[in-house]
């Protein structure tokens, strides 16, 4: 298993690092991930080069929703060029972005318990996170990796460790994080996650 976090396409090393571990085992799998948007747009350049002042608070939902649409599909289409050259699929994407957008819609509906606005997310306004968006990254890896639920899974460490500054971060907005990483994952095409309807 190998997990890649690439800034802007192309990557040269995506290809490089998929040949090399498919030559040295046939059963390596690799997710890239894709994530939020710095900067709240899609301008493949690197970030800090824009330096632009960022109020999350005021992004419109929808317009970053293409910009996170267009940025997902172009790092899904660079990765099934790659997948077509090695001739299967051995790298998958992690939809953090997503899975993101998903969060925020909840957080201005005022359902995302302990999280009031969508600056809350982001320790300054070019886009590092805060940890209940790191968490939500992890519970997304989790369900590509291991292709199953992250719903269940234990109260976050780092929400445990920060349990007296933050004490509103608890089991309900764990469980949230939980269940948007799953939607998030089961609904993107090249998460390699697949759910059999009932």
């Amino acid at each position: 298993m190998l997990t890649l976090s690439p800034i802007w396409l192309p990557d040269d090393g995506i290809g490089k690092f998929a040949k090399l571990g498919l030559e040295h085992n046939p059963n390596i799998r690799i997710t890239v991930q894709e994530f939020w948007l710095p900067n709240d747009t899609y301008e493949p350049i690197y970030p800090l080069d824009t330096r632009k002042k960022v109020d999350h608070n005021a992004t419109v939902l929808a317009e970053l929703k293409q910009h996170q649409d267009r940025y997902d599909r172009d790092v899904d289409d660079y990765v099934k060029a790659i997948n077509k050259q090695l001739g299967r699929d051995v790298i998958v994407t992690v939809p953090v972005g997503q899975a993101a957008l998903l969060l925020r819609e909840k957080i201005i509906a005022g359902q995302a318990p302990g999280l009031k606005t969508q600056k809350d997310l982001f320790n300054y306004n070019w886009g590092h996170p805060t940890h209940p968006l790191q968490i939500l990254s992890a519970y997304c890896h989790f369900a590509v990796i291991y292709k199953r639920s992250p719903v269940g899974l234990p109260l976050a460490r780092d929400f445990i460790r920060l349990k007296k500054l933050k004490p509103e971060w608890d089991e309900k907005l764990n469980r949230l994080l939980q269940e948007i990483a799953w939607e998030a994952v089961i609904h993107h095409s090249m998460s390699g996650v697949k759910v059999v309807e009932k």
